[in-house]
């Protein structure tokens, strides 16, 4: 039961951790667009992301899996600039064409990228007799903390919407320009 405390904690604070904001800014980012209307779509998006990323961390783990961290500590931002670029364009997709297999792919793909990341650190955590029971902690401790996110995502979302009453392609807009000027910074600081 600790080993499952222990690392549900650290997966919950490896998403919130403010000297880390990667997952948080890209969670942002996939979570902007929706409501709640929305949010069994979202919600699965999201999960794919923690599959994605668990997968990279099962494959380290496992597999020995490694890749250039110089690499993949630039790959990161770029995903989360890339998401944020997203909320830049007008939307010329139709509903139709969203519940295609292209978004949740690419979120499935930018949560192994982020797995990546953690990988090294995390195969020095877990002890060898609790691998298993260590990742699934892990995963769900990441994914309690995104769906805190989400939550909070679109309480503020439906403020600004419903509530202030802002246009919502503007308001994506400035969440988008606020965490792409971000993500732009981390990927110059690590150039």
């Amino acid at each position: 039961m600790e080993t499952i405390r222990f690392y549900t904690d650290i997966g919950f604070w490896h998403v919130i951790d403010v000297e880390g904001l990667d997952h948080f800014f890209f969670i942002v980012t996939l979570a902007i667009p929706f409501a709640f209307s929305q949010s069994k779509k979202l919600l699965w998006w999201v999960t794919l992301f923690t599959l994605g990323h668990t997968l990279s961390l099962v494959g380290n783990v496992y597999a020995e899996i490694h890749f250039s961290s110089f690499w993949i500590e630039l790959l990161i931002p770029i995903t989360i600039a890339l998401s944020a670029a997203s909320l830049l364009t007008k939307k010329k997709t139709s509903s139709a064409e969203r519940k295609t297999w292209f978004f949740p792919t690419i979120t499935l793909l930018f949560g192994i990228i982020h797995g990546l990341g953690f990988g090294r650190y995390f195969s020095m955590l877990i002890p060898e007799e609790a691998v298993g029971l260590s990742l699934f902690a892990f995963a769900f401790g990441v994914e309690l903390a995104q769906i805190l996110i989400v939550v909070g995502v679109l309480i503020v979302n439906f403020i600004v919407i419903n509530g202030i009453k802002r246009s919502r392609s503007k308001w994506e807009f400035l969440i988008g320009a606020m965490v792409l000027s971000q993500a732009l910074t981390m990927i110059f600081e690590r150039i």
